[in-house]
């Protein structure tokens, strides 16, 4: 009974202590309680503005007063009132949404990311709007650009202009209504002739709602057995959640599952959403789309223009696209009616956002799955061992594709060991007689190399002297074209020098093999053969992928030498030969997710060869063909991976384990170090989790910024959880300079 009445006690003097507070801002007063776009974990409590009275909802942006700056944020809740006394209390300046631009599914899944990801709420909410919404402007209509007649256009007599037939044609042709530049350009009308029409005023640009039944295009592609045992299974699965693991070889057809799986969603009137890892296969991915679909399919990526984001985006949010395409942002895109969600080449490690808020695109789709409830599609020819594991234990459900579709077979793989031979640009003589037959015989050739540039660094032959960077710990990157070095990390450019700085010999010689050397090597031994290197120096340009693609389907003879860019997904028919010329890159790799990068990255780069009936090759360059991991190329790729499982759960590594990290950089050294040993001394590891550190970053300094992290390793991701929040209440309350910025990784994909 003593118990009980001291309970009743502390209860009831911590109601009065909130009474009182809250008592200090009079009820008839509402408080917008808000998420401000900044660093701090907390929520900001501002007065309504005069005039607004019960308008303002929860979700609904605001235009609110920030220290120095007027800031949009985003209501959280409605409050009568305020722990803040009033007379410190700022007024909100505007509202800006009668009805909130979050869906309630969306504003759960961000709420759900920032507590997950352990990022500011207030930092997290705008990836969930627009461009032209982030800066506090209005909604943009989905709209597309036309061409109308003005009240000139309109008064002239039927036939005019007399002397210009094209132009009349178009002026009578506009006469009943407006008409997109696509439906002119379709109907022979040039951009000369509506330049033209401008020039005299007598017509003028207009933006036009779309609005398109959907219905499908083209018949499906006939489906093998396997095949149509997915579609079946993930078709039945429409209107609840669940996870869905597409495993198939490289080129068996999971694009085709995707389609005829999103052909009933759409039946459904329920909308797709799609995601890649990358801007590049975009373009390529949106033709079978749209060949497929009379639908509005629209695409969503870092590419393309504000104005064009903001439509795309309110044309899902409105239900009016029927398909959304997108890379890693496109995940928290607004859905009127979504019914699957798929994710093509799952593995990538292009979803993992890597720096601000740090989310992995993949595993917010199967949260937002499951707040949807609808089915999940997560496709790849080499899954991670995380969605492996699941599929293992039975959380998600694996399909598996283990034969080429129609005509195409799995290419042979054969090694070599170049352990002691002469190389030309990094090439073995086996390696290039290969090439040249296969040029012969009018195939196209695929040389990778995942290192660009021209070799790896400028060194001094006499003294030792070597190009190293002056704000990273690496070296800069010899490039030729165009001349210079270049830091691949923080991009500092300088030009090449003609002497060593060090002891003026003009004795320079480049260390390694870029592919900028290996280009050079084989348009000279190949100048009868176009040689097309394809790297990010070579695609910066949003066509340029598309173009590669195009030339590519003629079917002539190519070589092209490139990096990863070339692994991820794109259909090269026409390829036969596929050379890998160093897969030794990441045996030897301190990132503990080494050995699965490399044989995914070797899987799908040999991938891209004999996809079309003619049976492909891929010869593999390597110093250590007994490797374990070598041994196991010609292997189908599931069977290599109880070995690394095994070796994470003896490590406690993921997915037998959770992982975070706090990252620090500062201009100095020490104050970064010592930054995370106050942290670190703030808190106490429970029992089954450990804190690392504070040690410094594999590469220490970036940008001239030293980086250093503690790692916290925990037996589950609830007591990681509580770990890291203790970590990051510490991180708050210690003291340091503006100098010193700090950020929390959880499940971490960048190397330790």
């Amino acid at each position: 009974r003593s118990r009980a009445l001291v309970h009743w006690a502390v209860s009831h003097r911590a109601e009065q202590t909130l009474s009182q507070n809250t008592a200090k801002t009079p009820v008839e007063t509402a408080i917008w309680r808000c998420a401000v776009p900044s660093p701090l974990r907390r929520a900001f409590d501002y007065l309504q503005p005069e005039g607004c009275h019960g308008a303002a909802k929860p979700g609904a942006r605001v235009t609110v007063p920030f220290g120095k700056r007027s800031v949009t944020a985003v209501i959280l809740s409605i409050a009568s009132g305020s722990p803040v006394e009033p007379a410190k209390l700022k007024a909100a300046t505007a509202l800006l949404d009668e009805e909130p631009l979050y869906t309630d599914t969306q504003r759960a899944l961000l709420s759900w990311a920032a507590d997950y990801y352990q990022h500011p709420l207030g930092e997290v909410l705008p990836v969930g709007l627009s461009p032209r919404e982030r800066r506090g402007q209005p909604e943009r209509a989905p709209t597309e650009t036309g061409v109308r007649l003005t009240a000139r256009g309109r008064g002239l007599p039927d036939g005019a202009p007399h002397r210009a037939p094209k132009q009349a044609a178009m002026v009578s042709r506009l006469k009943p209504g407006p008409l997109t530049l696509a439906e002119l350009k379709a109907e022979g009308f040039s951009s000369a002739v509506i330049k033209v029409l401008k020039d005299h005023a007598l017509v003028e640009s207009c933006e036009l709602a779309t609005e398109t039944a959907w219905q499908t295009r083209s018949p499906p592609l006939p489906a093998n057995a396997e095949q149509q045992t997915a579609i079946d299974q993930i078709v039945a699965a429409a209107g609840a959640f669940s996870v869905h693991l597409l495993y198939g070889v490289t080129g068996s057809g999971k694009t085709e599952v995707y389609l005829q799986s999103v052909a009933d969603c759409l039946n459904r009137g329920q909308q797709a959403l799609v995601l890649l890892p990358e801007i590049a296969l975009t373009p390529q991915t949106l033709a079978r789309f749209e060949a497929r679909f009379e639908a509005p399919v629209i695409a969503l990526h870092s590419g393309m223009g504000d104005a064009e984001r903001d439509r795309a985006w309110t044309a899902a949010r409105r239900g009016h696209a029927a398909v959304i395409l997108g890379t890693r942002s496109s995940v928290f895109a607004p859905l009127l009616k979504p019914g699957l969600i798929i994710v093509d080449e799952e593995h990538d490690a292009a979803y993992v956002q890597q720096d601000g808020f740090r989310y992995s695109a993949r595993d917010v789709a199967i949260k937002r799955a499951q707040l949807e409830q609808c089915p999940v599609v997560l496709g790849s020819a080499t899954p991670s061992l995380e969605s492996w594991h699941n599929a293992e234990l039975g959380r998600f459900q694996r399909h598996s594709l283990t034969q080429r579709a129609g005509t195409g077979t799995l290419p042979t793989l054969q090694q070599i060991d170049i352990s002691g031979l002469e190389l030309s640009a990094g090439l073995s003589p086996e390696l290039l007689n290969k090439i040249e037959a296969a040029l012969s015989q009018r195939h196209q050739v695929l040389v990778f190399l995942n290192r660009r540039g021209f070799a790896n660094a400028l060194l001094c032959h006499d003294c030792g002297w070597s190009s190293d960077c002056a704000d990273c710990d690496a070296r800069m990157t010899l490039h030729k074209t165009p001349p210079g070095l270049h830091c691949h990390h923080c991009g500092r450019r300088s030009a090449l020098p003609r002497q060593c700085p060090s002891c003026h010999s003009s004795r320079l010689v480049g260390t390694g093999v870029g592919t900028q050397q290996t280009e050079s090597f084989l348009s000279e031994r190949f100048a009868d053969f176009p040689v097309i290197r394809v790297d990010s120096d070579t695609m910066a340009s949003r066509q340029a992928m598309p173009e590669l693609i195009e030339q590519l389907a003629v079917g002539d003879p190519v070589l092209m030498i490139g990096t990863q860019m070339l692994s991820k997904g794109h259909h090269f028919p026409h390829v036969t030969l596929v050379a890998v010329v160093d897969a030794d890159a990441l045996l030897f790799s301190p990132d503990f997710r080494g050995e699965e990068r490399l044989l995914q990255l070797l899987t799908q780069v040999g991938g891209r060869a004999g996809r079309d009936g003619t049976l492909g090759e891929v010869l593999i360059q390597t110093r250590h063909p007994d490797h374990p991991l070598m041994q196991r190329l010609d292997k189908p790729y599931h069977t290599a991976l109880p070995d690394l499982l095994n070796h994470r759960v003896q490590a406690g590594l993921p997915p037998h384990g959770a992982l975070g990290v706090i990252r620090c950089d500062s201009q100095d050294r020490q104050e970064g170090l010592s930054f995370l040993s106050q942290v670190r001394n703030g808190v106490t590891a429970p029992r089954g989790a450990q804190i690392i550190g504070p040690l410094s970053a594999a590469m220490a300094r970036r940008k001239n910024r030293y980086r250093s992290q503690l790692v916290i390793s925990a037996g589950s991701r609830s007591m990681l959880a509580k770990v890291m929040a203790e970590l990051i209440t510490a991180a708050e309350a210690a003291r340091h300079s503006h100098r010193l910025s700090w950020s929390v990784d959880i499940d971490p994909y960048e190397s330790l």
